[in-house]
């Protein structure tokens, strides 16, 4: 067994606390962002206005063009009582209300979370490239650790953790680079910073070597997986919340009332959130999926059995149960809007209890926290 390097884990832990301290500052920064999306609202309406008014022969050469103006509802014939575009293909015909447009003014982001129009926002911006510095030390901090102790940088909860919300933020930043998700920032970069200082404070462990019945090469296949699948359910989770937001939102404008949260413009329709949502949590459910299989396989090589009713096995089943009657309901018994929403915020709710109370009050075979009893 390789001896510990406690000065690189030394510098695991100051590089962890400044990634936590950029990752603050760049929630702070997305949330003033939304603070102050009246002006870029009102910059995104005045280039709509511009575009507009360009010539209607400039229109028809630019088909991608054509197809915001209609979009945006400033250009092209006016579309069929009750028709609406679909432009992800993945429309249930569900009325999405006022849309991601708002009310009382033109929509700003399409289905496919396009904004029409130009869209510099510079707090934002920096926000986003404060988090991709952030990612960077906190990758840092962890393969430090992992280097420091010769092993996976995942074998109790501080370390689960910081890598989850490594990937989190990772999973973000990647997803950002095809869609303009700059109105998940606030939330991301607010759970990130939360799972942080829950490592830092809640969970403080001390580098040490792997528990007996960690050392195995499953701990690699089983736990990583586990992790990243946590990390989209983190992504879904934010959507969910802005999807109930959105969708109260729409309500209010089928009513005729108006007001409500301002930055919500800037954020696409509650279908689109759903349908986006919907996705990722597949994919999720494919890695929690395995994540349980791998974890009876582990279990019967280390135990002598695949399954035993111990409270972590049972709530990782809990929380493929949900999961797995969010997709069915969703796909087969129509169960849209704030239902699903709901689904899959319960069953992200219950990934925090199977990670946090579990680990720490329901003592089994799994009770590898790392805390002092």
């Amino acid at each position: 067994m390789q001896p510990i390097n406690y000065q690189l884990a030394g510098y695991s832990d100051l590089f962890m606390l400044i990634a936590a301290l950029v990752y603050a500052v760049a929630f702070i920064l997305f949330a003033l962002d939304l603070a102050t999306s009246s002006k870029t609202i009102r910059a995104l309406e005045t280039d709509l206005a511009r575009e507009r008014d360009i010539d209607t022969t400039d229109t028809t050469e630019s088909p991608v063009l054509r197809e915001h103006l209609v979009g945006a509802g400033v250009g092209g014939p006016a579309p069929a009582p009750g028709a609406r575009p679909n432009r992800t293909g993945t429309d249930t015909g569900a009325d999405t209300g006022a849309g991601a447009g708002g009310v009382g003014g033109s929509e700003l982001v399409d289905e496919d979370m396009d904004y029409l129009g130009t869209t510099a926002r510079a707090v934002a911006n920096v926000a986003v490239a404060l988090m991709v510095i952030a990612a960077a030390l906190h990758a840092f901090a962890v393969i430090a650790r992992a280097v420091a102790a010769s092993r996976v940088p995942w074998g109790n909860m501080y370390e689960f953790c910081t890598t989850g919300a490594l990937l989190a933020s990772v999973v973000y930043l990647l997803f950002l680079t095809r869609k303009d998700i700059r109105f998940l920032g606030t939330f991301v970069a607010g759970l990130v910073v939360i799972m942080m200082a829950a490592a830092t404070i809640g969970f403080p462990t001390p580098i040490a070597h792997l528990q007996p019945a960690l050392q195995s090469p499953w701990i690699i296949i089983h736990v990583s997986i586990a992790v990243l699948a946590s990390a989209l359910f983190t992504l879904t989770f934010a959507m969910s919340i802005l999807q109930l937001l959105q969708h109260r939102r729409d309500a209010k404008a089928r009513a005729g009332t108006t007001g409500g949260l301002v930055f919500m413009r800037l954020v696409p329709s509650a279908l689109s959130l759903e349908n986006w949502s919907y996705r990722i949590n597949a994919v999720g459910f494919v890695m929690w999926t395995f994540t349980l299989i791998a974890g009876a396989i582990w279990a019967e090589a280390a135990w002598g059995r695949y399954w035993g009713w111990d409270t972590k096995e049972v709530w990782t089943f809990v929380i493929w149960v949900v999961y797995a009657g969010y997709l069915h309901a969703r796909a087969t018994r129509g169960w849209t809007g704030d239902r699903a929403a709901w689904l899959s915020i319960i069953g992200y709710s219950c990934i925090v209890f199977n990670f946090t109370i579990v680990n720490t009050y329901f003592p089994g075979l799994h009770s590898y926290a790392g805390l002092p009893s």
